[in-house]
């Protein structure tokens, strides 16, 4: 019971903000008592000695908070699970589609590393960038998924689910900007709806922001942040507009000339990981009789000699139908480019297509002409990918069907929030919030310096929480308050969630997911009543307000 309590009390704290007032009622709401927070703001009648009741609290609720952590310890997250948005029965699913690229396959360290100095290269030797930036290298530590660059501004930050930047992750180079700047130049730190990226994450019809949701978008993130970084050291006036610009064409050019694609091939074993046990996961799905479909913007022979490689020559024959270059999203809303086949030495063929044939490969194409050739309709249809809008969104928005999102990062994180560190930080630092929240009514001289006191103390942890995964951004799925922008839309699009398709492994092919409940704000006070009975107590909740 503890450890279940303790668990939620944790994901109570993590989905509040600094923006909510909690209506916790008072031991006598049944007989029609005013909520708390109505009651909070008048005065209460102080203790005599200030300091010394409220330390008395705060020393309380660590020793309760201390007492707590082994309890929680023992109900660890798995990483290896699949977390669900919404219910979602796998009876109820008969095809399964994949994208390739970080869902049936997934790549080394070494590949970001490649991108990013082949990117850099072009910027010097087609751009006409200074020959200096050869001295940056990637950093694999220093960007996340799910970041905005601002394009004008030429600032890479974090925002929340509510658009707004978490202060102290927005980098000009690789340099944070002072809270202050940032707060005059956005007056404030909220983004307004039309400046924000546009549906997919992009930067058009005068959206000022991009946001990069791809995992090959990392080396893009760090590239551009180097160069940023060289003209501001050395002084050079230059225009952001064109620095994204060149840099996002570079990056495209990596994977449109092939430069990406040729070095995979010439060195498979560098590049491909080979432990995901995708071959498994198809052979699994075969065996229980699910059909099973590939749509990836990646070229024939690449990921041929990819499937090859981890799945084995007769990967063909697992799958109903393969679509090569089908170039998601606009494959999922252009209604006019016809498929072609590719026959086996990579030559389009003229052919008109009158069926999707099991063993083709097929290239371009639409999902409507798909649909129409293959029947497979609704959410009988699950598909996994790993970018949010070119994978998914179309496809739970537009056409119903059930969509899996694979999000690589999630294995590691649950890693850290398993730690024991972690946990003491996270218990303490809601038990602090939780204190600064009730003893706030307090106005006196002697307990607004106390309270300082614990703010700073807060601030810190808040800190040290965010350096746990990235001592720039944090979790990709946290800011200090509130859900990422990338977790909101991956709570959108995505049924259901996982670090890897060998997370399908765990999990009977009639296996129903369901999501758990989340308290609302409204609903947190019953809970917290209920959580804190018995040996399970967290001080500053038992507090009562006296009313003169």
């Amino acid at each position: 019971m503890a450890a279940a309590a303790a668990r939620s009390l944790l994901a109570a704290g993590r989905a509040g903000g600094g923006r909510r007032c909690r209506a916790r009622t008072l031991p006598a709401a049944a007989a029609g008592a005013a909520p708390y927070c109505t009651v909070a703001r008048q005065q209460r009648r102080p203790p005599p000695d200030m300091r010394s009741y409220l330390w008395s609290r705060y020393r309380e609720a660590k020793r309760v908070t201390k007492e707590l952590v082994p309890s929680i310890m023992s109900n660890m997250l798995n990483p290896d699970a699949i977390f669900s948005n919404n219910e979602m029965s796998l009876s109820d699913i008969e095809i399964y589609g994949f994208d390739y690229d970080y869902t049936l396959v997934f790549y080394s360290k070494h590949l970001h590393t490649l991108i990013f100095n082949a990117a850099r290269d072009l910027l010097i030797n087609e751009h006409r960038y200074p020959a200096e930036i050869r001295k940056y290298d990637y950093d694999p530590n220093f960007a996340i998924r799910g970041l905005h660059y601002d394009v004008h501004r030429a600032l890479l930050m974090k925002i929340d689910a509510f658009h707004y930047i978490q202060l102290g992750t927005v980098y000009r180079g690789l340099s944070v900007v002072p809270d202050e700047e940032v707060i005059a130049m956005y007056d404030g730190s909220h983004v307004p709806l039309e400046q924000m990226s546009d549906f997919y994450g992009k930067s058009s019809q005068g959206n000022t922001m991009k946001q990069f949701m791809d995992i090959f978008s990392l080396p893009e993130m760090t590239l551009l942040s180097c160069v940023n970084e060289y003209f501001l050291k050395n002084n050079i006036d230059y225009e952001p507009v064109h620095l994204y610009k060149d840099v996002k064409d570079s990056i495209r050019d990596v994977h449109i000339k092939g430069i990406m694609y040729r070095a995979i091939e010439a060195d498979i074993e560098k590049y491909i990981c080979y432990a995901e046990q995708t071959r498994a996961v198809l052979a699994k799905l075969a065996d229980h009789g699910k059909k099973m479909f590939l749509i990836t913007n990646s070229p024939s022979s690449f990921v041929d000699k990819g499937m090859k490689f981890i799945v084995g020559k007769d990967w063909r024959d697992l799958f109903d139908v393969v679509i090569v270059q089908a170039d998601k999203p606009n494959f999922f809303n252009d209604k006019r480019r016809p498929f072609r086949k590719v026959n086996e030495r990579g030559v389009l063929l003229w052919d008109k297509i009158h069926k999707l044939q099991k063993g083709q490969i097929y290239k371009q194409g639409n999902l409507y002409e798909f649909l129409k050739l293959t029947g497979w309709r609704g959410s009988k249809v699950l598909y996994f990918g790993d970018h949010i809008y070119s994978d998914l969104a179309d496809l739970t928005l537009k056409h119903g069907w059930r969509t899996g999102a694979i999000i690589p990062e999630l294995r590691s994180e649950i890693k850290i929030m398993n730690t024991e560190k972690y946990i003491q930080t996270m218990t303490w630092l809601q038990t602090l919030t939780g204190l600064l929240e009730h003893m706030q009514v307090h106005r006196d001289p002697d307990s607004q310096m106390i309270l300082e006191e614990w703010k700073k103390e807060r601030k810190e942890m808040r800190e040290m929480n965010r350096n746990f995964f990235n001592a720039q951004f944090g979790s990709l799925f946290r800011t200090d308050e509130n859900p990422t922008y990338f977790l909101r839309r991956l709570s959108r699009f995505a049924d259901i969630y996982m670090a890897s398709l060998s997370c399908l492994l765990n999990y009977e092919p009639d296996y129903t997911f369901y999501p758990r409940r989340t308290p609302l704000q409204h609903e947190l006070p019953g809970w917290s009543d209920q959580l804190c009975t018995g040996t399970f107590r967290i001080p500053f909740l038992q507090e009562t307000v006296q009313i003169k």
